[in-house]
C-alpha cells in the first residue's frame, strides 16, 4: 500500500524521491541523511518517505529552502543534516554500530600522488572504488608551471645528502621517457604499417583490410584513428618502464564511511610522511562531506607498533638472501579434494543435506556422473560475463609472482582476492620490452635502470621505505595472490584479452598453466582465456571505441 501525502507534503519531498507513488524509488538525498535514514527505517514501522517526512525533513513548506536539492549553499545546517549527524553522534559514534557507516559514501579526488602512494589507497579491498590515471593513454613527458618533470619529492630525501642524486636520476628517467616517445611512436609504425594491420569491421567483426576501408570514408576514418591511438598506446606501454615509483598521478575514489574511515586510520598510522599527509587532506575533504562517518579516524598505536615490530622481527630472523626468482608464477598451495568439494557445493541449495554429507556423496559418483553435474553447471556459458556460480568459491589457490611493476599495478586492481606485496626493490632485476631493443634504445634503457638501481641501494641503507620511490616501472617485484577458482575464471578471461598489456596476459596465462596441470576438468570450463599473443593488441578495441563514439557525432 502506497503513502499518500498532502500537497504540501509532496512539495516538500518531491526534490528529494525519484517518485512519491511507486514502491520503488531513488533517493536524492545527501550521504549522511541517506545513512542515518535507512537505518532508521530498518526499525520503523513507517515508509522510508514516511520516515522521512516524519523525522527528518522538518516544515514541508520551507523544505525546498533546505540544503537538500534547494537554493541553500551546502554549508548551510539543514533540520534533515541536523538531525542524521546527531543520529550518528548517538549510534555509530556513541555504540559502535559500524553497519550504519556502510550506507552512506562520497567520491574523492586524489591529485598529484606518487605512485607509491596510489599502491596504498588501492590497497583497500572492500567499500572502496578508486580509478587511476592510465600510463596507457596518457604520455607523462609534461612538466609543471616551473619546468619541472612529475614526480613525487620525497621529504626525507630531499632533506638527505641524496637529495642531488635523487633529483639527478629521476630527471634523468624522465628526460629519457620524454625524448624517446616520439622515436617509439615512428618505430612502432615502422613496424607494423596500417596496411598490414589484421583489421575487423568495428560492426560487423568480419575481417577487414586497410584497401578494403579506404573504400568508405567513415570506415577509413575509423581505421586510422583507431590506428593512431594504438600505436601512441603501444608506444606508452613499451616506455612506461622507464616512469619511476615516483610519478605523480590522479586517483579518484568512491567509498563507503566505513572503509574510508579504516582507510584513514590506515593512513594516519603509516611510516611514510606522504601517507600520513594524505591521510590528513583526504579527512579534511571528508569532513565536508561525510563527517559522522569518519569522525572516529586516527592514529592507532596497534596499527604502527603491529607493523614495526613485525618488519624489525622479520629481518632479525630471516638472515638468508632471497632465492633467485627463476619462475614467474609459482603455484604455493593449492587444494587437493577441489573438485568434490565444487560438485557438493553444486548440488547443496538444490537439496537438504548437510554440506559434509554431499562431499562423502560426491567421493561415490562415477567419473559419467561427475562430468554430468559440472556440464550441467558451467556448459551453458556464452562469453566471460556470464559468471560462473559460486561453487567455485569453495576451492582456493595461492600464487608467488614476480612481475615488473607496471604489471604489478594492473593486477594489483583485482581487490576481492587476497594480495600481498613486499616493498618496490631493484634486488629482482628489471624486464627490457623486446622494442626497446629493436629500436635500438637498449643502452640508455641499461643505463637508466642501473643508475636508479645504484641509487635506490645507497638510500636503501637509511630510508629503506622511501627508497621505493626511485625504482622504476621496469623492476620486478615479489607479491602473492590467493584467490577462489571462481575468481581465477574472472581473472584468467578478463586479463588475457587481446587488448591487454602482453606483460600481465603471460602471467595470468601462466597462472592457468599452473592450474590446468593441477586440475586439468576445471580448465576446460575457462573456454574464455585467450592463450594468443597479438601485435597492436588494442587495435580491435579502439576501432569499436571509435565507432561508438561517431553514433553521437
Amino acid at each position: 500500500m502506497s503513502d499518500e501525502f498532502t500537497q504540501a507534503e509532496q512539495l516538500g519531498l518531491g526534490s528529494f524521491f525519484t517518485n512519491l507513488d511507486r514502491p520503488v524509488f531513488g533517493l536524492k538525498l545527501p550521504q549522511e541523511v541517506a545513512g542515518a535514514l535507512f537505518s532508521r527505517y530498518s526499525r520503523s514501522t513507517k515508509s522510508l518517505r514516511r520516515t522521512f517526512l516524519d523525522e527528518f525533513l522538518g516544515d514541508p513548506e520551507l523544505a525546498l529552502k533546505e540544503v537538500l536539492g534547494g537554493s541553500v549553499p551546502a554549508d548551510d545546517q539543514s533540520v534533515a543534516l541536523k538531525k542524521a549527524r546527531a543520529f550518528y553522534e548517538r549510534v555509530l559514534v556513541g555504540y559502535g554500530d559500524d553497519s550504519v557507516a556502510q550506507l552512506g559514501g562520497a567520491h574523492v579526488a586524489c591529485e598529484n600522488i606518487s605512485n607509491v602512494a596510489a599502491n596504498i589507497l588501492e590497497d583497500a579491498r572492500i567499500g572502496i572504488a578508486p580509478l587511476e590515471k592510465s600510463t596507457r593513454y596518457v604520455r607523462f613527458d609534461q612538466k609543471d608551471e616551473n619546468g619541472n618533470h612529475l614526480f613525487y619529492r620525497e621529504p626525507k630525501i630531499m632533506a638527505s645528502p641524496y637529495r642531488t642524486a635523487y633529483l639527478e636520476t629521476l630527471n634523468l628517467l624522465f628526460e629519457t621517457y620524454s625524448r624517446q616517445i616520439e622515436p617509439m611512436i615512428e618505430f612502432v609504425k615502422r613496424s607494423l604499417p596500417i596496411e598490414e594491420v589484421e583489421l575487423r569491421h568495428p560492426q560487423s567483426g568480419e575481417p577487414l583490410s586497410y584497401r578494403e576501408a579506404q573504400k568508405d570514408e567513415k570506415l577509413k576514418r575509423w581505421a586510422e584513428t583507431a590506428y593512431r591511438s594504438t600505436v601512441r598506446a603501444q608506444a606508452c606501454d613499451i616506455l612506461r618502464g622507464y616512469l619511476p615509483a615516483a610519478t605523480l598521478t590522479n586517483v579518484g575514489f568512491f567509498g563507503v564511511g566505513q572503509a574510508f574511515e579504516y582507510l584513514l586510520t590506515k593512513l594516519y598510522s603509516h611510516e611514510l610522511t606522504e601517507a600520513r599527509e594524505l591521510a590528513g587532506a583526504i579527512h579534511q575533504e571528508l569532513n565536508q562531506l561525510i563527517p559522522s562517518f569518519v569522525k572516529r579516524a586516527k592514529f592507532s598505536e596497534y596499527t604502527a607498533e603491529t607493523y614495526a615490530a613485525t618488519r624489525s622481527l622479520a629481518q632479525k630472523l630471516v638472515r638468508t638472501k632471497p632465492a633467485e626468482s627463476r619462475k614467474q608464477v609459482t603455484l604455493i598451495d593449492y587444494d587437493r579434494t577441489a573438485e568434490d568439494r565444487v560438485l557438493a557445493a553444486i548440488l547443496y541449495p538444490h537439496l537438504r543435506h548437510p554440506l559434509e554429507q554431499l562431499r562423502k556423496l560426491a567421493l561415490k559418483l562415477s567419473k559419467k556422473e561427475r562430468q554430468k553435474i559440472l556440464d550441467e553447471y558451467l556448459k551453458r556459458r556464452r562469453h566471460r560475463r556470464d559468471k560462473p556460480g559460486r561453487a567455485l568459491e569453495q576451492v582456493y589457490y595461492t600464487f608467488d609472482v614476480v612481475g615488473n611493476l607496471g604489471l604489478y599495478r594492473d593486477l594489483h586492481r583485482h581487490r576481492i582476492l587476497t594480495q600481498e606485496r613486499q616493498d618496490f626493490t631493484t634486488i629482482h632485476g628489471y624486464d627490457t620490452p623486446e622494442e626497446i631493443v629493436e629500436a635500438g634504445f637498449k643502452d640508455d634503457f641499461d643505463r637508466c635502470m642501473e643508475k636508479a638501481a645504484k641509487l635506490y641501494e645507497k638510500i636503501h641503507k637509511d630510508f629503506p621505505l622511501e627508497a621505493q620511490y626511485v625504482v622504476p616501472f621496469a623492476f620486478k617485484i615479489r607479491w602473492t595472490m590467493t584467490m577462489n577458482l571462481r575468481e581465477a575464471v574472472h581473472i584468467g578471461e578478463l586479463r588475457t584479452m587481446p587488448q591487454g598489456h602482453p606483460d600481465y596476459r603471460f602471467i595470468v596465462q601462466e597462472m592457468w598453466r599452473k592450474i590446468q596441470k593441477v586440475h586439468p576438468t576445471f580448465a576446460e570450463y575457462a573456454k574464455f582465456i585467450d592463450w594468443k599473443t597479438y601485435r597492436l593488441s588494442r587495435l580491435q578495441s579502439e576501432m569499436r571505441t571509435e565507432y561508438k563514439k561517431s553514433a553521437y557525432e
